[in-house]
């Protein structure tokens, strides 16, 4: 298997191979092209962030600076808010639904590295997708690992690190982030409303 094929299929790969690397000059250059335009210019950061993410639903907002390892491995739905400084590292694909809202300094990682320094020194990843329900508002300065599925409705604390899945419906913080408790989904009763 290539570097590449290794990546895709969720095993452990090596970093700096070329076919790796080249995807990521993708992210370079479209991550350059929508920082350099003034977040006044709300069609043409618009169309950047279409060019540069896998797919993207209406009303998109990515406010500068942010970064990305491929950016074609990035979905998001409608209404989707990306704040100040955010960074997707989407070796593998991060999908994120409707009306989420990403809070400023926020990370979401989807590759991790061995344990074993001989591995590291080896320069191994290994990838594995982040999935992000509707509803979702992630505050500020949070970080969300590797292999994470966030629910629908969740509030994620300023300052958490999301080591484990989140269930529909609750507020999550800390380090490492666990449940503080459950909230309502009241979008049901007006769903047309938006």
């Amino acid at each position: 298997m290539t570097e590449l094929e290794k990546l895709d299929a969720g095993l452990e790969y090596d970093f700096w191979d070329e076919g790796v690397n080249s995807r990521k000059l993708h992210a370079i250059e479209g991550c350059a092209k929508l920082n350099a335009i003034p977040v006044t210019e709300d069609t043409t950061r618009e169309a950047a962030v279409r060019e540069l993410f896998g797919s993207v639903g209406s009303n998109p907002t990515v406010l500068p600076v942010f970064n990305c390892d491929n950016g074609k491995n990035i979905h998001v739905g409608k209404n989707f808010l990306a704040n100040y400084n955010v960074t997707i590292l989407d070796i593998a694909p991060v999908n994120i639904g409707d009306y989420v809202m990403i809070g400023p300094n926020t990370l979401i990682t989807t590759v991790n590295h061995p344990l074993s320094p001989r591995k590291r020194r080896g320069h191994i990843g290994q990838a594995k997708p982040v999935s992000i329900g509707r509803d979702v508002w992630i505050g500020g300065n949070c970080t969300i690992l590797p292999g994470v599925t966030i629910g629908n409705n969740v509030v994620i604390a300023a300052g958490a690190v999301v080591t484990k899945d989140v269930p529909d419906n609750c507020v999550v913080g800390g380090v490492p982030a666990k449940m503080i408790r459950e909230i309502n989904d009241d979008t049901e009763e007006n769903e047309n409303e938006f």
